[in-house]
């Protein structure tokens, strides 16, 4: 029996595409758009992309128990 090596590599994205940050995150893309706390950032083409460290420091907030800092926020993009 033969065998074989298979080498891959991965480089990993910090800025994510808003479907990508939402799967990142756990959540479909219209609960990310109403509870991602942090804006995405805007490239020079005009993309908005959401950086991976806001992300974690989201999760990070909401497992140490903090508040969200924007609920009232949050609750006003629930009625749009």
């Amino acid at each position: 029996m033969s065998s074989a090596t298979v080498q891959i590599n991965v480089v990993p994205k910090r800025l994510l595409k808003k479907s990508e940050a939402a799967i990142y995150c756990g959540r479909s893309v219209k609960r990310f758009e109403v509870e991602a706390p942090f804006p995405p950032v805007r490239m020079a083409n005009g993309d908005l992309l959401y950086d991976l460290r806001d992300c974690d420091r989201w999760i990070d907030s909401l497992k140490a128990g903090a508040p969200d800092s924007d609920v009232e926020d949050i609750v006003a993009r629930l009625g749009q």
